[in-house]
Order: structure tokens, then C-alpha cells, then sequence
């Protein structure tokens, strides 16, 4: 990598649903707190323990919320000199399972983006965890092009598929899970990651395979790892110290609450109680098995839990069923079903007791993208038994520590567990292959290793923009805010209105920067603007966010910086060859077209718009397609827009968006009038922006044109406008 001397890499992880923090983790409190946010801290706190590494920050969702602990309000919590983990409010406070969270990510977008300014400096690397902290990364890396890396965890198309085969209605599953959304996003996050990280093979070539994004060469496969300080063997900690003696006689206690005898070898399972961890099947297996009843306990350790009854309708519904079974094969005195676990101490643990009692961990799961768990039991020396799916393949082939079966009969797990309790010999095998291999496969010194040289390839080095702005470049960094207009029928169409617009123009402050977004060409706009006697601009944003100029004694400069981050995939010709094919499409004057705009004249056919964005994705082409005024059609590169060049501005010259006013008053000004900018629409807009009437900071003028704008300034109270002025 070509970095800067005695300068490492600054991360940023975003992890966005789950309650997250720096200590004892509330694994299995529900579906959203599980596998995923262990993975991420132990990538964090690893991450920042590597000299390569400068500053690592795990981007969470902040939840002030009576109902969790106030350690979740935390906006930064510093966990060592270089991780911290940064809470962004979005939503409200209230806790949110994830399907519920798709309509506020938008708020966390635009307040990761204000965040990312305070610290005055980008990312190397962004690297989201599941589909919703995808969206946010998508977003961001289209405004400041920062290399994306995503980890999915899990997939909307895989999930869809198993609740179907499970029987759940189709309008049902949309309804809770929102699944259709969320592979919509999946695509798109596909489509512009830079490198997607998976835990298997079988991860890419089975789930990634359905999707239409999917390309090979984005992929690469690099196991998460466990923290071998706290997994460690069983063997290493005897003789016990005092710690570990009462945290064991702690457990125990807790154990003998349920079993007739302690001494027995004990079948563990440790997981969240969801129906696809098949917790019944390994009941069943062992509540038919009266052999293996007599020689072995079963303990199952299935999350956190106060009331049932209180419970969301899935971990409600698994708990009750392990009770009734618990009930139907007259399990007490031989099964235990705690109903809470300290994940940080109790869980290691608790393997070492079960390698203790010569036992088995069994990981029964229907499906299993990795298997977290099988690495933590092979750490600590007790053989498993795993299903013979996904992740445990990897697992077993690699440690040689157990026995895959398939879960589905349930004979199988308790013929599996039989086989290793019984033969003594087999038992050492494993215990001691698991504990050798883990080390060799699964630690996280190994899997950052990895890490870093794989997003070296993507990281690289920004040049920043050339430094040729003499006094607008000056005035921009002094800048406290900034209007932006568009020109026709904005800024134009009344004479009278554009006079007394100019005349405050003439008088605000030097710290109030003027700029215009056009979809006319810089030259166009620029002469428009000399005949109607404007004021020149600070900046020219033209042909519909394609171009940025800055205005430099009358001279236009073009912005570098901004045709350096999108153009990143965009392929002109073939965009244009593709389009060709449709008749209701007509190709404007080559006047009107740039390196990075394709104009096109039509109809205003909702279906033949459609057709062109399917066309494109159809062809993994990244563009963004702007309709405006009824019968024009702008393909530009995904990363431009008026509104994202606006952010581009206010990011580079750290001016707050609600330091920033737009006024327009069509279809192609929607974007720059949403989100956290003042949005100022004048009264005689296009029917396009009809669509955002009652939206947050959006102000529809009562005057026309200019008149618009400055009902605008007023409204916002964003100028001190004399009566002499007005």
C-alpha cells in the first residue's frame, strides 16, 4: 500500500441493528443480538491491536430505550486508545428489530455523513455487516467514494427461500420480514461493493449464487476467528485458580438446580432460540435415546429470557416447545434450561466444563452459514457434533473435531453423541485435533491478517483537490452557508423578482456563499446567467450534478475532485449503444451531452422509464437516471445528482446541511431538496415534485421563481433581509 509515512488505516464498521457494546455482550437476548455482533467487536478489537492499523470505529445505532441498558445511549464509547464504538441516533430511541429499521436509514445516512465531516477526515474503508448497514455504506460510498467492504451474515434470498419451504405464507413473510426490500438492497449492495467477505465457499457459490449482481472475483473467503485468551483448553486451567474455582462452582450451581447428577458427561448446546438452531431436534434425539439418558445431562443454554410470555412470537414459540418436550419425554432431573448466561465469562466456561465431564457440544441447526460456536468447543478441547451443512463442513474438515450429521433424522445426533461418548479414544482424538487446528485455521490474528492485505488492494491514496481556487477557495473555507438555485424557472422566469433577488445578493455577508445547479452545460448556464445580469457564482453545478465549477475572477474551474469520484464504472458507449434500441427515446443535441451525461428526449410514460432503469441493471450498468419537466431524460454516473453534489460541497468545504438553502422546482431537483438541507420548492413547480409535500425540511414558496427563493430565505430565517432589501 502507498500510505503515508507513520499514517495507518482509519476503518469504519457499521453494524447497525442489535445491541452492541465494548463488554458482555447480550448474545441471544433476541433474533438481532447474536453471531453478528460478536463477529464485529472481536474484528474491532482486533483490528486495533495491529500497527497497521491507526483508528477503528464501529458505527452503531444509539437506543435510549427503558427497556435496555443506558449503556446503548452512549454516543462514543471509547473501548482502548484506537477503537471506539460511535452510536448515531436515528428512529427515535426505542429499540427496533431490524425489519422495522429500513424507513430511518436514510436519518442514519445523513447522520453518518455529519459525522464522518466533524472528524475532518475519510475512511480508508467502510465496511458494513448485513443488509441494512449495506444500505448505509452504499449510500455513503456513492457521496465520497470511499472503497466499500461488506459481510452479509445472512441473505434475504436464502431466508425467503426456507420460509417458504417451512410453509409461511408469502404475504406473511413480506409482512414481518420485508424481504423484498431487503433483496432489492442485497443487489445493490452487490453491485457497488468493492469486496464482499464470506465465511465459506459454500457462502458464495449457494446464497451470493442467486443473486443477478453476483460476481466471482468480488468474493473473497476469510473465516472469522475466535479470541483464544478466553476460549483456551480445559487442561490449562487446572489446577483451578481461586477466579476460576468460584466462577465453576457458579455454573455448577446453577446446574445442579436441574440435574439428579453432575458428574455425568454433558451434552451442550449454545445458541439463540430460533426455529432454524432445530433446539427441538436435539431434544427429541435425546428424550428417544433412554440408553443415552442414563449415561449423559443435556444443557441447553438458548439465549436470555425473563418472561415467555412477553417474548417476540418466535423465541416465545421455540422456548415453549423446548418445555413441552422437556415435559413429554420427562427430561427433569437430566436436562437444564437456564434462563440467562453471562456470554463473556460463563460461556467459555462452560465448554471447559463439558470437555471437563468427557461431553459433546452439538450444533443442530437446519442451516448454518458458519457456526461461531464449533470454533469456541474446539478452542476449549470438547468434541462436536455438527450439521452437516454450510460453515461446519469448513469447520470439521479443517479440525478434525467431531462428527457432521444430517439433523433432519434425529437418530443421527444421538447415534453421533453415543459414538464419541463410548469410545474413549475417539473422544481424545477430537478434544486434542480441535485444540491444535483451531489455532492453525480460526483465530483472529489470522483472519486480520488477511483482512489487511485483501483491502490494501482497495484502500490506496486520495489526491486532494488541486489548490488553484485563490479567493473562492478562501471564501468557501470561511463559508458559514450557502444558497443554491437552480436556474430555469427557479432563479428565471420573473424579471422583477430575479431584481430584487440580486439586490440581496449584493449585500449579505461575505460568509454566505452563492452557488446554482442546472441541467444546463457550464457554458449555457454561465452565459444565462451573464445576460439575466446574476451576480457570478461561487460554484456552477451543471448538467444535472455531472459537473462542478468554481469561479475563480470569472474563470471556470472544474472541479477534478469530483470527476475523480464519479467516473468510477461509468461506460458511456455502452450505455448509449443499449438505449439505442428503444424508440421512445430521442437523442438530444450533441450541445446538450457531456463526458458524464447522456440526454435523451420522451414521453412522459412511467413504464418506458421502467423499462430503461431495467435495461441497465439487466446489463450491470451503474447510472443514475433523472426524468424531469415531462420529457427529459438524463442517464449520469451513479455517483452524480445535483443532491449528491451539493453533499460532495458541503463535505469538502465543512459547511452543515442545514447551513445550505436549495431552491428548484423540478423532477431533477427532487434529490438536493430531500434530507437535511433547507428545501425551498416555488410556487410554480413541476408535478414531479408533488411527491414531496409534507416531508421534513421542504418548504413549498408561495411566490414564482425568484420570488420563491427569497419566501424561502424568509421562511427559514436564514438571512437577515432589511425591509429596503425585500
Amino acid at each position: 500500500m502507498n500510505r503515508k509515512q507513520n499514517k495507518g488505516l482509519y476503518i469504519q464498521l457499521y453494524s447497525i441493528h442489535g445491541l452492541i457494546r465494548g463488554n458482555n455482550l447480550e448474545l441471544g437476548r433476541d433474533a438481532d443480538t447474536g453471531g453478528q455482533t460478536k463477529y464485529v467487536l472481536e474484528l474491532a478489537k482486533t483490528l486495533s491491536e495491529d500497527e497497521r492499523v491507526e483508528r477503528v470505529e464501529l458505527v452503531t445505532r444509539e437506543i435510549k430505550d427503558k427497556n435496555v441498558s443506558s449503556d446503548y445511549s452512549v454516543p462514543e464509547e471509547k473501548i482502548n486508545n484506537k477503537f471506539s464504538i460511535i452510536r448515531i441516533r436515528c428512529g427515535g430511541g426505542k429499540y427496533i428489530r431490524k425489519e422495522l429499521l429500513w424507513n430511518h436509514l436514510n436519518e442514519f445516512v445523513d447522520k453518518s455523513i455529519k459525522y464522518i465531516k466533524s472528524v475532518k477526515r475519510l475512511p480508508d474503508i467502510i465496511h458494513s455487516h448485513y443488509a441494512d448497514a449495506g444500505y448505509v455504506c452504499t449510500e455513503l460510498t456513492q457521496f465520497f467514494g470511499i472503497p466499500f467492504v461488506h459481510t452479509g451474515h445472512s441473505l434475504g434470498r436464502d431466508k425467503l427461500r426456507k420460509l417458504l419451504s417451512d410453509g409461511t405464507a408469502e404475504e406473511d413473510i413480506e409482512k414481518r420480514y420485508k424481504l423484498n426490500h431487503r433483496i432489492e438492497v442485497e443487489e445493490n449492495i452487490i453491485y457497488l461493493a468493492n469486496l464482499i467477505i464470506t465465511s465459506t465457499k459454500q457462502e458464495i457459490q449457494n446464497q451470493y449464487g442467486d443473486y443477478k449482481n453476483s460476481s466471482e472475483e468480488k468474493f473473497r473467503v476469510i473465516p472469522p476467528g475466535v479470541d483464544i485468551e478466553r476460549f483456551y483448553s480445559y487442561n490449562e486451567r487446572i489446577p483451578l485458580d481461586e477466579e476460576n474455582a468460584e466462577l465453576v462452582n457458579t455454573i455448577s450451581t446453577k446446574l445442579l438446580n436441574f440435574f439428579v447428577q453432575i458428574d455425568k458427561p454433558l451434552i451442550l448446546t449454545v445458541c439463540r432460540p430460533d426455529k432454524r438452531k432445530n433446539i427441538s431436534g436435539l431434544i427429541t434425539a435425546y428424550g428417544e435415546d433412554k440408553e443415552l439418558q442414563k449415561k449423559a445431562n443435556l444443557a441447553i443454554f438458548a439465549g436470555i429470557r425473563t418472561d415467555i410470555q412477553t417474548m417476540p412470537d418466535n423465541e416465545r414459540e421455540v422456548l415453549t416447545e423446548i418445555l413441552l418436550l422437556m415435559d413429554k419425554y420427562n427430561l427433569y432431573g437430566k436436562m437444564a434450561i437456564p434462563k440467562r448466561h453471562d456470554t463473556q465469562t460463563e460461556v467459555p466456561e462452560l465448554y471447559r466444563i463439558a470437555a471437563d465431564t468427557k461431553g459433546v457440544f452439538v450444533n443442530a441447526a437446519l442451516t448454518e452459514p458458519f457456526g461461531l460456536t464449533l470454533i469456541e468447543a474446539a478452542a476449549c478441547g470438547v468434541p462436536v457434533v455438527a450439521t452437516d451443512d454450510g460453515g461446519p463442513r469448513d469447520i470439521i474438515k479443517n479440525c478434525q473435531n467431531g462428527l457432521l450429521v444430517d439433523v433432519t433424522e434425529t437418530k443421527n445426533i444421538s447415534e453421533a453423541i453415543n459414538k464419541i461418548i463410548d469410545d474413549q479414544n475417539l473422544w481424545i482424538q477430537f478434544s486434542e485435533n480441535g485444540m491444535r487446528n483451531v489455532r492453525e485455521h480460526y483465530t483472529w490474528k489470522a483472519h486480520v491478517e488477511d483482512y489487511i492485505e485483501e483491502i490494501g488492494h482497495i484502500a490506496g491514496t486520495r489526491k486532494d483537490e488541486e489548490k488553484v481556487f485563490a479567493p473562492v477557495g478562501r471564501k468557501l473555507l470561511d463559508a458559514e452557508k450557502i444558497i443554491v438555485s437552480d436556474i430555469d424557472h427557479t432563479l428565471l422566469g420573473d424579471n422583477s423578482a430575479l431584481e430584487e433577488f440580486i439586490n440581496i445578493l449584493e449585500k449579505i455577508d461575505s460568509k454566505v456563499g452563492f452557488a446554482v445547479a442546472t441541467g444546463r452545460t457550464v457554458d449555457s448556464a454561465f452565459s444565462v446567467l451573464k445576460e439575466n445580469n446574476v451576480p457570478y457564482p461561487d460554484i456552477i453545478i451543471s448538467s444535472v450534478g455531472a459537473e462542478i465549477y468554481y469561479n475563480y475572477h470569472g474563470r471556470l474551474i472544474n472541479s477534478t475532485g469530483w470527476d475523480a469520484h464519479i467516473k468510477h464504472q461509468w461506460n458511456r458507449e455502452k450505455i448509449k449503444k443499449l438505449l439505442a434500441l428503444f424508440d421512445f427515446l430521442q437523442y438530444q443535441e450533441e450541445s446538450t451531452q457531456r463526458k458524464f451525461k447522456i440526454s435523451y428526449y420522451t414521453s412522459d410514460v412511467p413504464e418506458n422509464i421502467k423499462k430503461v432503469k431495467s435495461t441497465l441493471v439487466k446489463n450491470k450498468i451503474k447510472a443514475n437516471v433523472i426524468f424531469s419537466h415531462g420529457q427529459y431524460l438524463d442517464i449520469l454516473p451513479y455517483r452524480a445528482s445535483k443532491g449528491k453534489a451539493i453533499r460532495y460541497l458541503a463535505y469538502r468545504w465543512n459547511i452543515p446541511y442545514e447551513n445550505i438553502l436549495v431552491a428548484g422546482d423540478s423532477g431533477n431537483d427532487s434529490e438536493m431538496l430531500k434530507g437535511d438541507l433547507l428545501g425551498v420548492v416555488v410556487a410554480n413547480y413541476s408535478p414531479e415534485l408533488e411527491e414531496l409535500k409534507g416531508q421534513n425540511r421542504i418548504y413549498f414558496a408561495k411566490r414564482n421563481y425568484a420570488g420563491g427563493i427569497i419566501d424561502g430565505i424568509r421562511h427559514y430565517n436564514f438571512l437577515k433581509i432589511t425591509r429596503n432589501e425585500q
